[in-house]
């Protein structure tokens, strides 16, 4: 039986199949997801021990899903390895160095995706743990963690609205430019 469980996040089927392939046989379970919200969901299920998370998914982005992972301590301790064809969408949002995740350019032969592993699982043991926040969590009965939960998962999905719009506007502007010229 498979000693680890590694979720692929990734729309390509080709490059989910890739990575099964290269890993060593008999050490991993593989699960797969095709989009950010299916990957998602199964990171909530199965508590995977190492996440491989395409940053452009339908659905929800990598982005997106990478933000969902930050705001739950048990998803953070999660090994990540980020992928993309394009580093430079990745390094727009999570400036370098990455110090908590590793990031593999697509495509990418086996020694790299072994080696990206590996320095995911050594970032991820130098998180520290993150400390609750407001006083009041420790102080009172009522449970305004899940007040702080329901407000970040707001602040995620205003983040996606707000990327999408800056999607758009960029896609205005190039539009606008090549009918100048």
């Amino acid at each position: 039986m498979a000693s680890h469980k590694i979720l692929v996040i990734d729309d390509s089927n080709v490059i989910r199949n890739m990575v099964r392939d290269m890993l060593p046989k008999g050490n991993f379970e593989v699960l797969e997801a095709k989009d950010g919200v299916q990957g998602l969901n199964l990171i909530r299920q199965e508590r995977p021990n190492l996440i491989m998370l395409d940053f452009l998914l339908p659905r929800l982005s990598g982005w997106e899903v990478y933000q969902q992972i930050q705001l739950q301590q048990d998803l953070q301790a999660i090994p990540l390895v980020l992928m993309s064809g394009r580093k430079e969408e990745v390094t727009e949002k999570l400036q370098e160095p990455f110090e908590y995740f590793e990031f593999v350019q697509k495509p990418f032969d086996q020694k790299e995706l072994i080696d990206a592993i590996k320095t995911a699982m050594a970032k991820s043991k130098r998180r520290p743990a993150m400390v609750a926040s407001t006083p009041s969590a420790v102080s009172t009965a009522a449970t305004p963690t899940d007040d702080v939960q329901a407000l970040n998962e707001k602040i995620v999905k205003m983040q996606a609205e707000i990327d999408g719009l800056k999607r758009q506007m960029t896609q205005i502007l190039t539009f606008i430019k090549q009918k100048l010229k």
